[in-house]
C-alpha cells in the first residue's frame, strides 16, 4: 500500500513538473512576444498565474519534500532494521 502511494505520489509529481515547466516556457515565449509587439498569450498567462501555476509551483515543492523525507524515513528506518 505504502509502495502504490509513493508511486502514485511521484507520477502526479512528474505531471505537475510538466505542467510547470511548460508554464514557464510559455511565459518566456509571451515575454519575447510582448517585447516584440506580438500577441503570444501575455495577458492569458497573468490571468492563470494566480489560479493555475502558483498552486502548482507549491503543490510540486511540497510534493518534492514530502518524497525526500519519506525516502530519508524509509531509508533510516530499514538501516536499523538490517
Amino acid at each position: 500500500m505504502k509502495e502504490k502511494l509513493l508511486n502514485w505520489l511521484n507520477i502526479a509529481l512528474m505531471c505537475n513538473l510538466f505542467l510547470v515547466l511548460i508554464s514557464f516556457f510559455w511565459l518566456a515565449i509571451a515575454v519575447v512576444g510582448e517585447t516584440t509587439g506580438v500577441n503570444l498569450g501575455w495577458k492569458l498567462w497573468q490571468k492563470l498565474w494566480e489560479p493555475v501555476f502558483t498552486p502548482a509551483i507549491g503543490i510540486l515543492m511540497a510534493g518534492a519534500l514530502i518524497s525526500g523525507i519519506s525516502s530519508w524515513i524509509s531509508k533510516k528506518l530499514n538501516s536499523k532494521a538490517s
